[in-house]
C-alpha cells in the first residue's frame, strides 16, 4: 500500500517503457501515484497518462527554474480536472541563482511572487500544495507562514532536512521522503528523520532522479519505494508494515482519500 507521491511518469525517459514500469511498480507494492506539475510545456502528457490509469494522478504547477512559463490562467484550465489532486511542485530554489547581483535579487523576487501566486491558487481550488525547496529554507519558511499557514495544507517535496522548516507540521505540512534518505551522505536528514512526526510522513521517488541506493545511477522508478521504506522503518525503529499504513494514512488524508479506492 505504497503511494509515490512525486514521480515525473511523463519524463521522456519513461516514453519507452512506462507500462513494464507500472507492472514491477505494482508488484512491489506500489498502489498510487501522483505525477507533480513542472513544466507547463509538459502537463498534456501527465493528463494523458493519468486519465489511461486510474490509480495515477497528477498536479499543476511550474517549478522555480520554469519560471518563464508560468501562466496562471493555463493552470486553472486543468486544476478542475478530477485527476488533478495538488497544485505544484512550486517553491523557492536558490541553487542556480545568475550570478549578477542585480540579476539574482530580480530573479529571487520573481521565484517569490509566483510562488505566492501558486500558493493563492491553491487556497482558491482547495488544493493541497507540493513543494519544492534547495537552499532557500528561511525564504520558504516566511512565505509558507505567512500566506498557507491555516489556508492550505501541502508536502515538502524532498525534505532538505532543514530544522527551521519542521515547524510547518503544526500548519499540516507534510515531509516527502525518498531516496536521499539512502545515501552515505544524507547525515542530516537520518538525523532529523525521527523529529518528524509519523503522521506527517509521506513517501516519494522523485523519479527519474535521486534513485536509492544501491541502484545510484541508474533510473529512477517507483518500484524502488519499498527500499526508501524500509530505510525509514530502519531510521525510526518501526516496523516496516505499520509504518508503511501510517503512510498510507497520511497520503489519503493529505490528498482527499483519492488511493482508498485502489486497495
Amino acid at each position: 500500500m505504497i503511494v509515490d507521491t512525486h514521480c515525473h511518469l511523463n519524463d521522456r525517459r519513461f516514453e519507452d517503457d512506462l507500462e513494464l514500469v507500472l507492472e514491477r511498480s505494482k508488484e512491489a507494492g506500489v498502489v498510487g501515484y501522483i505525477i507533480p506539475g513542472a513544466d507547463p510545456r509538459e502537463l498534456e502528457r501527465a493528463v494523458q497518462i493519468s486519465e489511461a490509469h486510474k490509480e495515477i494522478f497528477f498536479a499543476v504547477g511550474v517549478h522555480p527554474y520554469d519560471l518563464e512559463f508560468y501562466d496562471r490562467a493555463f493552470l486553472e484550465k486543468y486544476i478542475t480536472h478530477p485527476k488533478c489532486v495538488a497544485v505544484g511542485e512550486c517553491g523557492l530554489d536558490y541553487f542556480r541563482l545568475p550570478k549578477d547581483e542585480s540579476a539574482k535579487r530580480e530573479n529571487k523576487e520573481r521565484q517569490k511572487e509566483i510562488f505566492i501566486s501558486q500558493i493563492e491558487l491553491a487556497i482558491a481550488y482547495k488544493k493541497p500544495l507540493i513543494v519544492h525547496i534547495r537552499e532557500a529554507s528561511h525564504d520558504s519558511l516566511e512565505i509558507l507562514k505567512t500566506y498557507a499557514a491555516g489556508k492550505v495544507s501541502g508536502v515538502l517535496h524532498c525534505y532538505n532536512a532543514s530544522p527551521i522548516l519542521l515547524e510547518l507540521a503544526e500548519d499540516d505540512f507534510y515531509y516527502g521522503i525518498g531516496g536521499v534518505v539512502t545515501f552515505k551522505n544524507a547525515k542530516k536528514l537520518v538525523e532529523i528523520l525521527p523529529k518528524i512526526p509519523k503522521d506527517k510522513l509521506l513517501i516519494e521517488t522523485d523519479a527519474p532522479y535521486l534513485t536509492p541506493h544501491p541502484h545510484r545511477g541508474e533510473r529512477n522508478d517507483s518500484s524502488y519505494t519499498p527500499l526508501v521504506l524500509a530505510k525509514m522503518a530502519e531510521i525510526l525503529d518501526e516496523d516496516e508494515k505499520s509504518l508503511e499504513n501510517i503512510i498510507f494514512e497520511n497520503t489519503n488524508r493529505l490528498f482527499k482519500d483519492n488511493f482508498i479506492k485502489f486497495l
